[in-house]
């Protein structure tokens, strides 16, 4: 679905998506700046020179991959991709726990109002599990019923493992749900999967596919405007 706009708008029709699943990282909450900026000092500390380019191409990737990209650049054959992987996880958690989160524009009121009509969400993100439950400690009231965090899975985004097992954990089809991403791997994952998919960008911007459709914002989305994407995506 090769489809651009601002916000959808539009009477609900339909009663899909049988659950939302979301990304973490940029989509939920604007951590990017902290994975850039610990992905430049720590590839600087090890002897090399990290480039926006190498972030971007690395924003929903597998930690493990972001981790290879780094040892790589930095040219430490005495490193393992896990070492490097553990060292960047180490000081992103670090800053995690104190760095003030900032929800991107419109997510806490459409996970509001997704509750209220009873629709369930999974948070579904490449970051470990230890890093998601510490941000989910300091959100309140957790508003996911299920949790997929990057070590629960083989393959990472772009496999659609990651978004086929939220959909199994919630008992519901991939092809039932809604996925919201920001990066271009998680796109890719999210309609492997069979999901339709809600791109919105933020640091990279995911091309036109099948099933998939961008908004520039989700300020003022409605769990209307949701049903109405499926629902048009039905009839497609």
């Amino acid at each position: 679905m090769n489809e651009h706009q601002t916000s959808p708008s539009g009477a609900a029709v339909g009663t899909l998506p049988a659950a939302v699943l979301w990304d973490f990282d940029g989509t939920l909450i604007d951590t990017e700046p902290i994975w850039i900026r610990n992905e430049f000092t720590l590839t600087e500390e090890l002897g090399g020179r990290w480039t926006d380019e190498l972030a971007k191409a690395n924003i929903g990737n597998s930690l493990i991959m972001t981790g290879r990209s780094i040892r790589l650049t930095a040219g430490r054959e005495d490193l393992t991709d896990a070492q490097v992987t553990d060292m960047l996880v180490a000081r992103v958690l670090a800053d995690l726990r104190v760095a003030d989160l900032e929800w991107r524009p419109g997510v806490q009121d459409l996970l509001a109002e997704l509750r209220t009509e009873g629709i369930p969400c999974a948070l579904v993100s490449a970051s470990f599990r230890d890093m998601l439950h510490v941000v989910l400690a300091r959100m309140g009231e957790n508003p996911f019923v299920a949790v997929v965090g990057g070590d629960d899975v083989t393959h990472g985004k772009p496999h659609p493992e990651p978004y086929l097992t939220a959909a199994a954990r919630l008992g519901v089809r991939a092809e039932d749900c809604l996925v919201v991403e920001d990066s271009i791997t998680g796109a890719d994952s999210g309609n492997a999967a069979g999901c339709l998919v809600a791109v919105v960008p933020n640091v990279v911007t995911p091309p036109d596919a099948e099933r998939r459709v961008r908004l520039d914002t989700l300020a003022n989305v409605r769990v209307a405007d949701l049903r109405r994407l499926m629902a048009t995506e039905q009839t497609r």
